[in-house]
This record gives C-alpha cells, structure tokens and sequence, in this order.
C-alpha cells in the first residue's frame, strides 16, 4: 500500500509530493507495508501554522503523529522526524516521549469557547497502562478509557513529575495494576458540570483539556483544544 496525502488550504502539489516521499521513506526504512495517510491542513488565507497527521498502522496496531509547523514544508519534515521515532518506538523498545515534549507546542492558550467538534465513542477499558500505551501510539497528550480497577470512567495524561497522570470521575486511590508505568493520581476532585460550564472553565482557566462528569449521562467527558481554535468533545456512548 502508498502513502495517501491530503493537503487542505494553501498546500501546493510539491508540498504534497514532498511530504509523500518522507514519509514513504521512514516506512520503506521500518519495514512498514501498510502505508499511511497522511493530511496536511493550512489556513485558506495562508499564514499561521500548519497542522500535519500522519496515521497508519505497526504490527497491525493503529498509531499517529501530529504536529505543526511554520509552512507546509516544515510541517512535513516534522512530521517525518517524529514518525521516524514514533514506529521506532513501537518497533523495539517501547520508551515514553518525553515530557514537556520539546517538538509539540502546548495549546493552553486563549481562545474560543465554541465546541466545534463531538465524538460519541465506545470506551475501551482496561488499565491505566494500557490506555498509556494507546495514548502514546496515537500520539495524544491524553486519552479517556473505562478504569478496569474502578469501573470509572478516567483519563490518562502527560504531565506531573513522572510523566503521566491518571484521573478517575469518583475515586483517588494510587492504580494497583501490575504494570503502573509510575503514574501519579490527580488529587482533584474530578467536577460535575454540564458541557457549556465545562467549555467556560477550561477557557477561564487556559487550560489545554478538562475532564469533567457530564451532569446529565453521569459519563466522564473530555473536552480538549483544537488546532483550529475550537474545543473538540469526547464522549462515551450511554449514561450510568
């Protein structure tokens, strides 16, 4: 299989081949035959940073990188950069990113309040490191799962002293899985509010994601920042 690109907004088709070639070449490179897809996503008016995905599957498993760059060019060859470490990473000897990730800019930053995006999905469920695991695939900087442990919806995230950070709707206890990964346990409680207070309070509080109780289904929700300047919703099917 290839490697599909998409360019949106100001992408030239030399970008595009350029951003096929790289990637074709960490694939060829790991042994990787099962292609990628790969999206390049520019402002219509031009400026301002460009936004490159490359998704793809290793050992059959999916797995991602995102990032961004000045132009079409330099978001490509970041992107090549890091997926080159990422199938690296999922090929050998797994080792988390290191945290502050010096290549991926933070988006606690002002900005809008508007949901510009909701995904209903099917939890999955399991540990908090095997949601770890799948977070650092994926390339996401947080990840909501069902707590096999607590039968709580919590997420995973990248931050505190080791790293990764786990926090569950109701309880605080340390995880006593086998494999902990050194996770800390949020010490917060976890708030109930309904989806625009939670918008309002992650904006206020410039942060870059809030896990919240939905006050309605009960259900752990995850509202997170958009490269676009919208917040993007993640919530599970069903209610408690």
């Amino acid at each position: 299989m290839g490697v599909d690109v998409i360019g949106r907004g100001i992408v030239t088709d030399d970008e595009v081949g350029a951003a096929r070639s790289m990637v074709s070449a960490v694939l060829a490179h790991h042994g990787v035959a099962d292609g990628a897809r790969v999206r390049l996503t520019a402002a219509a008016c031009g400026g301002g940073p460009v936004v490159a995905q490359v998704n793809l599957r290793v050992h059959g498993a999916p797995a991602r990188v995102q990032l961004t760059g000045r132009d079409p060019l330099d978001a490509a060859v970041a992107a090549a950069v890091r997926l080159e470490r990422q199938v690296r990473r999922l090929t050998t000897r797994w080792e988390p990113w290191p945290w502050p990730d010096p290549e991926r800019r933070p988006l606690a930053v002002p900005g809008s309040s508007t949901v510009g995006r909701v995904k209903t999905v099917p939890l999955r469920g399991g540990p908090p490191c095997r949601a770890a695991a799948f977070m650092a695939a994926m390339d996401y900087d947080v990840c909501l799962f069902t707590d096999a442990g607590s039968g709580e919806d919590a997420v995973v995230y990248r931050s505190g002293p080791t790293g990764l950070r786990l926090a569950r709707q109701y309880h605080m206890h340390p995880d006593t899985s086998p494999e902990r990964l050194g996770l800390s346990v949020n010490a917060r409680r976890t708030p109930v509010l309904d989806r625009d207070a939670a918008a309002e309070h992650l904006c206020a509080g410039w942060l870059p994601f809030l896990f919240f109780t939905d006050r309605a289904s009960g259900r752990g929700n995850l509202l997170y920042r958009r490269y676009d300047g919208t917040l993007g919703l993640i919530r599970p099917e069903g209610r408690r």
